[in-house]
């Protein structure tokens, strides 16, 4: 029995627009799987799109003030008060997103301690290269993609994970996954070319709509700038223009680069879902909703 629906899928492939199809045939409710979504005020570039629900009912999505660092243990405990919360209403829940490690901790079940700040080593580590950081961190664990190393801050905050968990040993054995398997995973799927195209599409539109004002307004309203960056992508990229340190011209490249890096990283680990063991059903981006919607309910019974 499909006890959890999930919609996931590279940027710009129209995973919202295909979800909010799904819970309006099904009395669903969505979860989102964005680990930017979650933030206020962080709404064109995180393509949050709330147009496109109409009625249907979403949850994690504004939750934080822009500027909080947001865990995956924050991630596992909300999804869970949201999945039972929409259970409790006898509605259908359905995971869409796009973020790999949300979609597959949540399938694997997995439980995480919850890991303090630790000052002291903040301190110690304030004054390393992004690179030192990286091989302190390599030394602790695979590296099974670059999210941890992006930033600086991003990095400390892994290895003071890392850290905490060595302390600690016996809360690191109780981190085994206990995996699901009441789920329908489906993937949308879009060839390289369309994608490309759809993202340099929706970049223009995204800059047309207001990118940048909305991080001038962030930072006006007191968001530090080495935060918006620590969120990468359009965050940090716009950031920098905004702050001097790139021209437009620049900014629109590295960004378009970027986006194309980053969505090829999430098809790398969709693939490595279905290596460890995931089915996912690849549904064609461009199939009509209602074409879409007969094939998700079709693999559902």
């Amino acid at each position: 029995m499909t006890n959890l629906l999930v919609i996931t899928g590279p940027t710009a492939s129209g995973k919202t627009r295909r979800a909010v199809a799904l819970a309006q045939r099904l009395n669903g409710e969505i979860i989102s799987a964005d680990s930017r979504q979650i933030y206020r005020g962080m709404d064109i570039g995180t393509g949050k799109d709330l147009d496109e629900y109409g009625e249907v009912p979403y949850h994690l999505i504004d939750i934080c003030p822009a500027g909080y660092k947001y865990n995956l243990f924050e991630y596992i405990r909300d999804f869970d008060a949201a999945e039972q919360s929409i259970r409790s209403r006898d509605r259908l829940p359905i995971v869409c997103g796009g973020t790999g490690l949300y979609v597959e901790s949540v399938l694997n079940g997995l439980r995480l301690p919850e890991v303090p700040q630790n000052d002291e080593l903040r301190q110690r580590l304030a004054t390393k290269s992004l690179d030192e950081l990286k091989a302190m961190l390599e030394q602790m664990k695979t590296l099974h993609n670059t999210t941890d190393v992006d930033t600086a801050k991003r990095a400390i905050r892994a290895i003071e994970i890392q850290t905490y968990y060595r302390e600690h040993p016996e809360l690191a054995a109780n981190i085994t996954p206990q995996p699901r398997t009441d789920f329908l995973l489906i993937g949308v799927d879009i060839d390289r070319e369309s994608r490309r195209r759809r993202i340099t599409e929706r970049l223009r539109q995204r800059l047309d709509d207001g990118m940048v004002d909305e991080i001038r307004r962030l930072i006006d309203a007191g968001v530090a700038p080495d935060d918006l960056i620590y969120y990468g992508l359009e965050y940090k990229f716009i950031t920098r223009y905004v702050i001097g340190e790139s021209t437009y011209d620049e900014m629109f490249a590295g960004l378009e680069i970027a986006i194309h890096q980053f969505a090829k990283r999430q098809m790398t680990w969709f693939r490595g879902m279905e290596r460890r063991g995931f089915t996912i059903h690849w549904l064609p981006y461009d199939m009509g909703d209602d074409e879409f919607v007969d094939a998700v309910v079709e693999l559902m019974s």
